[in-house]
């Protein structure tokens, strides 16, 4: 248990958006994906949700992890259902999700709750992404009032709103994490892959890419950082982390590269450089191929689910 007050101790947590979202018509979204954790708190309706399709209960929740590409689908969708992959999504968005107070839809197939949040240890390293679990479903009357009390305080813009928000989201995480662990969910996976935060040089290592993600990140480099041989630092990252140091830097880079793209007004060329990549013809290639999507239509689609 002490391992695990250490880990949200670590956790920087920060509440980036939230709404409330009435869905118009039957459909499916197959490889829905945020770059950050998601929770969908459903009201009323059908959700259903992973590769089975298990069906969202009313009044419960379905949390997301950040990166994990899962198929959502919105009420009763049968063989003659439209599919959409995310990119279709983005332009097709408004045919099918309309704000809460929207009073123009005759049928509303599901009627739900959405707010996405970052959860980082050391502010460096995705902490849900990390421990390698699906999308699950939460039955948990202290999850739902933490959800009720985000999205109340940032629609009604009281003062002091900004700090309720934050204390919230951060009652939000660990009451995610507290239900894990009472219903012992992912036992292997949380035993295992939460092992590698207590090593300070591997640490060290993670604050050293976020760092300099401009910058020459060789393994040459890290193995100065964590003080191994060079031979030897690709085999002791993958070993803690279960992916090679040079994947993990381009995954870094590359998320770097959404938060730009979504943030700022600076160029694609600009925003290569930045996140490392001299040649804007590769960044473009590994983005697309990272994504789906080329980098100019993540920033014309910027973040799904805002109504």
């Amino acid at each position: 248990m002490e391992d695990y007050n250490k880990i949200i101790e670590s956790l920087g947590i920060k509440y980036l958006k939230s709404n409330n979202i009435k869905v118009s018509n039957p459909f499916v979204l197959k490889d829905y994906e945020e770059t950050e954790n998601a929770i969908l708190f459903l009201k009323k309706g059908i959700i259903r949700y992973g590769k089975d399709q298990e069906q969202l209960k009313e009044g419960n929740a379905v949390f997301i992890p950040a990166n994990r590409v899962t198929t959502l689908s919105f009420g009763e969708v049968d063989e003659k259902s439209t599919i959409l992959n995310l990119e279709e999504f983005g332009f097709k968005q408004a045919e099918y999700f309309r704000s809460a107070d929207s009073n123009d839809i005759t049928n509303v197939v599901a009627d739900f709750t959405m707010i996405v949040f970052e959860t980082k240890v050391f502010d460096t390293v995705n902490f849900f992404t990390t421990l390698d679990i699906p999308a699950f479903s939460i039955e948990n009357t202290a999850v739902n009032n933490c959800i009720y009390e985000i999205v109340k305080e940032s629609h009604d813009m009281r003062v002091g709103n900004q700090r309720v928000i934050k204390l919230k989201t951060d009652s939000l995480v660990i009451e995610v994490i507290r239900h894990i662990l009472e219903k012992r969910l992912f036992v292997e996976q949380m035993a295992t892959n939460s092992t590698y935060f207590k090593d300070p040089r591997l640490i060290k290592l993670f604050k050293h890419i976020k760092d300099n993600l401009g910058g020459e990140l060789t393994n040459k480099a890290l193995s100065d950082i964590a003080d191994v041989s060079e031979d030897y630092v690709g085999q002791y990252f993958k070993t803690l982390t279960g992916i090679n140091p040079q994947d993990y830097i381009e995954y870094q880079r590359m998320e770097y590269a959404v938060k730009l793209l979504r943030t700022t007004k600076m160029s694609i060329r600009d925003i290569g450089q930045t996140c490392g990549y001299k040649d804007t013809a590769y960044f473009c290639r590994r983005f697309k191929m990272m994504y789906g999507i080329p980098a100019g239509k993540m920033r014309k689609r910027e973040t799904l689910m805002n109504v």
